[in-house]
């Protein structure tokens, strides 16, 4: 059940006249992203304004902010939702001023009206683009304004107003309010649930969760979730991975650290936690610099609230690194897998060098099937750091693409049935039950006879050499 919200004051309705005029102490918290609104998203919105300023009051949307106190214990209020549009506010307001509209009547009651905001935007190189290219955009039209629209801009244009003092429940609030109408992917789904069970952290834990989500590119974070965790933490337990679904989402929901229930299998988790706590609070960490990860196993339980963003964190991180693999160049020679492979007497160097430029290797069914080599490495260097990895290499290359070499269309469905052992034993139920590399690396796997496509030599050519070619 979510958790009900108790911080927040009586929704109140502003014009944008009272927005500045009330509020000065508005601020854009370092964690939102850059500003990102184009020329076209301003120009939609001076003509809505335009096209609606015969009503009596049009309403901009939901402005959602979380109190604070500033630099100097002054209360300041961080705009949680509605950046954007607010940004874009302020610079229309700065173009009026700058208009200088002097001979105009309604000089005199809007000329004390200013904004303080644009002075808290980030120095992200985006954010400063598209300011100076909006801004442009914005004194050119406003130049034909009349009084009636700059009235109607003032006074009619109007938004809904909610301060909420937890930070928490100020971003629970955002999701709910950006969930209505839409078709939420997943991981949002996640990061709401995961802010909900936050209320006992501290404030600067949760702004630091938020922010560490919010860098993440988005199409890589839902990337991430649907090709690489969903799929590893249901394939090592023989379940079908095919697409990470609504459905779905309570693979990543687990145990609450501070929750009444004792179980003996939270022990474990709860000593860890406390652990790296204490030794990263530690005064001694002043000195030495030193900082401890929560020491996260891929398919364990997942732990609510801000070990869960932790979690995706580091996945992220590992996997970017195998993705520095996929092709030559700088990154792929200073890869740590790389590196440490290189000049050793196993082929695993070859192999990693041959994904990244045989020509077939762009194909679907190619990519599918890097796809189950990237898992199988993820999983692998998770549990046993690079240990003897340089033959675990060969293992997870010899039984991935030899579904590339003996099927003429590998498809999702290939892939799915591969990774779960449906025709041949799983390597991932191998990784999850090992208590030793060798394990591992004494798996037996099936040679092949046959490549049913063409621009596979140089796989053929490596089967050759690892001994499990079986042709002629």
């Amino acid at each position: 059940m979510p958790r009900p919200m108790s911080h927040i004051d009586k929704p109140k309705i502003y014009s944008i006249a009272q927005v500045f005029q009330e509020n000065p102490n508005l601020e854009i918290p370092d964690y939102q992203r850059p500003y990102k609104w184009t020329e076209y998203n301003v120009q939609q919105l001076l003509d809505d304004i335009v096209l609606n300023s015969d009503v009596s009051e049009y309403r901009l949307g939901t402005v959602v902010l979380h109190k604070n106190k500033g630099q100097n214990e002054a209360d300041v209020l961080h705009i949680v939702d509605g950046q954007q549009r607010l940004t874009t506010i302020s610079l229309i307001l700065q173009a009026l001023k700058e208009r200088s509209f002097e001979d105009s009547k309604v000089y005199d009651r809007y000329k004390h009206i200013s904004s303080n905001l644009l002075v808290s935007i980030t120095e992200h190189p985006d954010s400063q683009y598209n300011l100076w290219k909006n801004y442009q955009r914005i004194k050119d039209i406003v130049r034909s304004f009349s009084d009636e629209i700059i009235e109607f801009f003032f006074d009619n244009c109007k938004v809904v107003w909610v301060e909420i003092k937890d930070v928490s429940e100020a971003f629970q609030f955002f999701d709910s309010q950006n969930s209505r109408g839409k078709d939420l992917d997943p991981h949002d789904l996640l990061k709401a649930f995961h802010l909900r069970e936050m209320t006992d952290e501290s404030e600067e834990n949760t702004l630091n969760s938020v922010d560490s989500w919010e860098r993440m590119n988005q199409v890589e974070l839902a990337h991430l979730f649907n090709d690489y965790l969903f799929r590893v933490r249901n394939w090592s337990k023989g379940r079908r991975a095919k697409f990470f679904t609504k459905g779905e989402v309570d693979l990543f929901k687990g145990i609450s650290l501070t929750s009444r229930e004792n179980y003996n299998f939270i022990q474990p988790y709860r000593i860890n936690h406390f652990f790296t706590e204490k030794y990263n609070n530690d005064m001694e960490r002043k000195i030495d610099g030193q900082k401890m990860n929560y020491p996260f196993q891929l398919d364990q339980i997942v732990i609510n609230g801000r070990r869960f963003f932790e979690f995706v964190g580091y996945y992220s991180e590992i996997i970017d690194g195998i993705k520095d693999t996929h092709d030559l160049g700088e990154k792929f020679e200073k890869n740590e897998i790389v590196r440490y492979v290189k000049g050793g007497k196993s082929h695993a160097y070859a192999i990693l060098e041959t994904l990244a430029k045989y020509p077939g290797r762009n194909r679907t069914g190619d990519r599918y099937v890097r796809n189950v080599f990237d898992c199988c490495l993820m999983y692998y260097q998770d549990k046993f750091g690079l240990e003897m990895i340089d033959k675990a290499i060969e293992k997870f290359f010899i039984w991935a693409y030899r579904e590339r070499l003996v099927k003429s269309a590998v498809q999702l469905a290939s892939i799915d049935n591969l990774g779960i052992g449906m025709e041949s034993q799983s390597i991932f139920r191998v990784i999850r039950e090992a208590k030793d590399v060798k394990e591992v690396l004494h798996t037996p796997l099936e040679g092949a006879g046959t490549a049913r496509l063409k621009n596979l030599d140089e796989i053929v050519t490596l089967f050759k050499k690892l001994n499990y070619w079986t042709g002629k």
